[in-house]
């Protein structure tokens, strides 16, 4: 285990392939993926139907979670949370966890065009292998809110394309 605890943060689109790499990210014998949609399917799956739902249920679940996360820096693990950090009030939770923690931190930026992510999100659709279905115009409206990670909100950033 290295002599400081990792947070790794994962920022991209729907479907661009957060959840592939948190999961290798998380191969490691003393990282712990913590994985936001099989949290909110199994907490609140029933009750989600718009983007305003999963607003109010993801901010209850980043209340618990953030405490939770920051006790397992604290305890010396890496933690990789498949949770989107596609904004920079969502960096800036994070952030504060990692900082809170006394951990460092990374965020992983996928940069996959859009008709890549459609693409993908449509077999994963087909598949059935996700607590979600998205639709296209889902994936649009959850687009709109998008923000690259910039310079100024001091992040340590690794661009994966």
């Amino acid at each position: 285990m290295s002599s400081k605890p990792m947070l790794h943060m994962l920022c991209g689109k729907i479907a661009a392939g957060k959840s592939t790499l948190a999961a290798t990210l998380s191969a490691p014998d003393d990282a712990i993926l913590i994985a936001e949609d099989r949290w909110l399917a199994a907490l609140f799956g029933d009750q989600m139907q718009t983007g305003q739902d999963y607003v109010r249920f993801s901010g209850q679940l980043r209340t618990v979670i953030g405490l939770h996360v920051t006790d397992l820096l604290r305890s010396g693990l890496t933690v990789v949370m498949d949770f989107p950090a596609n904004t920079v009030d969502q960096r800036a939770w994070l952030r504060e966890v990692a900082d809170t923690a006394g951990a460092a931190h990374l965020v992983h930026v996928l940069d996959v065009p859009d008709a890549v992510c459609l693409k993908r999100l449509k077999a994963r659709n087909a598949r059935g292998d996700h607590p979600f279905a998205v639709t296209e115009a889902q994936f649009h409206r959850f687009s709109a809110h998008f923000v690259w990670p910039t310079a100024e909100e001091g992040l340590s950033i690794v661009t994966v394309s």
